[in-house]
């Protein structure tokens, strides 16, 4: 195998994963929270591709399975907009904190 390693591989994952923490703890909109839960899930993401391509690249399961995960992340980013849609017209606001009367 040539090119880098593993290494560079969970080094991007993590710096990708921590600027995904970093994102929703450090944001009050919405929008801003569901990208940094997909940021989060990419990192994830490359995070298996990259065991799979230096632990068992002979097996396709992890491939299946990056489809699927994929697939599940599109679909909580289009609902978790459609319900931000819906907020924003009845409040005219994605802020978190203006939305916590909302748990009860």
């Amino acid at each position: 195998m040539s090119g880098p390693g593993l290494i560079p591989y969970l080094v991007v994952s993590s710096i990708l994963f921590g600027i995904g923490i970093a994102a929703i703890l450090s944001q009050r909109n919405t929008i801003m929270i569901l990208m940094g839960v997909e940021i989060m899930i990419n990192a994830a993401i490359l995070n298996l591709v990259a065991f799979w391509r230096f632990v068992r690249p002979d097996r396709f399961d992890a491939q299946v399975f990056v489809v699927i995960v994929i697939t599940i992340a599109a679909v909580e980013m289009a609902v978790g907009l459609g319900l931000m849609l819906l907020i924003f017209r009845q409040r005219r606001t994605t802020n978190v904190d203006s939305l916590a009367e909302l748990q009860r």
